[in-house]
């Protein structure tokens, strides 16, 4: 058995087992580290098979930003997990049909004569120098560069949908308006206020007041 083939059985059983323990596992935080643990073995078994750009893309995707957040929400949640134990003996039926039907598809493709290495041409060696993310940017830039567009503007609509749900607007807050900042003129930013100067005049009794009070202060 060679290094590759080791790591390649370490990587994929260490997936698959953690797989199966993120649907076993009774702790819903142990389920989200299981999980991350998942994506982790599974973005090392792309990155042995030289598919890098998508083992470093489910890395810092999945790994780095869906699987922490998700984690986060899970410990910060106050999950009462009593009515979740009580309502798996009632789901257990559906539960093992589901996955019955799901084996019994799997099987089916796996085992279909459509889908044999045979059916399919030996795929062209990449040229020297050439790497999988080289490859795959030149692909997806020149003939897939419209459902790229595509996809990059689903993204967008929904960012922006998930923004404009998320606000509220809040009473008593300071904010400046934007519009009317771009619509003030040089001319009406200062205003001049002409005034006549004129010294006040102080009467005698205020000027009798003022030399009292001075003298109370000096004693």
């Amino acid at each position: 058995m060679t290094l590759y083939q080791f790591l390649f059985y370490v990587f994929a059983s260490s997936a698959v087992i953690s797989a199966i323990r993120v649907v076993t596992v009774k702790n819903p935080v142990h389920a989200a580290l299981f999980l991350v643990l998942t994506f982790f073995t599974t973005s090392l078994t792309w990155i042995l098979m030289e598919a890098e750009f998508l083992g470093i893309v489910l890395l810092l995707v999945y790994v780095g930003a869906v699987m922490v957040l998700f984690l986060f929400v899970v410990m910060m949640l106050d999950i009462n997990l009593a009515p979740l134990r009580e309502g798996f003996v009632r789901n257990l039926p559906v539960g093992v049909f589901v996955a019955l039907v799901m084996v019994i598809e799997l099987g089916l493709i796996v085992g279909s004569h459509a889908f044999g290495l045979a059916n399919y041409p030996a795929p062209t060696a990449a040229a020297a120098g050439t790497s999988n993310t080289l490859a795959l940017g030149s692909v997806l830039y020149t003939e897939y560069v419209y459902p790229f567009e595509i996809a990059a503007f689903i993204l967008l609509v929904a960012i922006v949908a998930a923004i404009s749900l998320a606000h509220r607007k809040r009473e008593g807050v300071l904010y400046q308006n934007i519009d009317q900042q771009v619509k003030v003129n040089r001319d009406d930013r200062v205003r001049m206020v002409k005034m006549v100067s004129s010294t006040p005049v102080v009467s005698e009794a205020d000027d009798g007041k003022s030399n009292s009070s001075g003298e109370k202060r000096r004693d």
